[in-house]
């Protein structure tokens, strides 16, 4: 099965179990809206992916303070014409935090699609942002990259609880957390 079909399955299953939230038909409708949609050359929007890259106990989180945005986010970027999502969120996580040993979990964790202001030439457009579960498997001693002014580990239960962070991230963090405490059923 091809990585659009693939996505277009995911869309479909991340809906059933998420229907409260963002529509995840609306991400289907754009993939399926034009064969340009992984590449940033796409200037009404385009595909991106991130990593809720968490440590290997499951407690905490990687967050980077991202430089062009000012503000503490999970780790992701630009698909740059890559269809398969869960590898780019690998690849960003690797690339800004400088940890390996890490392992991307293959199903949806979260959507969230949202507006990224103009910027010099750039214009304004939308990010539809594909996250997925990173895992820390080695050692957790990370690198900044350029495009942090900073990376820190963070509780997760503490970011589910912050009203000044992120709306989305105390989403990631409360699913996390649901997850966690709900027993694997064989």
């Amino acid at each position: 099965m091809n990585d659009v079909h693939f996505l277009l399955d995911e869309f479909h299953r991340y809906d059933q179990r998420w229907h409260e939230e963002v529509s995840a038909t609306k991400f289907a409708d754009f993939l399926r809206s034009s064969s340009s949609v992984f590449h940033r050359e796409h200037l009404v929007g385009h595909f991106t992916a991130s990593s809720w890259l968490v440590s290997a106990d499951g407690e905490r989180v990687l967050l980077t303070h991202h430089r062009k945005l000012n503000r503490w986010l999970q780790l992701g970027g630009h698909a740059d014409g890559d269809t398969d999502l869960a590898r780019v969120a690998l690849r960003e996580a690797e690339e800004e935090s400088g940890l390996t040993d890490l392992s991307v979990e293959p199903a949806l964790f979260d959507l969230d699609c949202h507006w990224i202001p103009e910027r010099g030439s750039e214009p304004g457009h939308w990010h539809y942002d594909v996250r997925y579960v990173v895992r820390a498997t080695g050692s957790e001693a990370f690198a900044i990259s350029e495009e942090s002014l900073a990376l820190a580990w963070r509780p997760i239960r503490e970011i589910a609880g912050d009203a000044s962070a992120d709306e989305s991230l105390r989403r990631m963090a409360s699913k996390w957390l649901q997850s966690a405490s709900t027993p694997i059923r064989i």
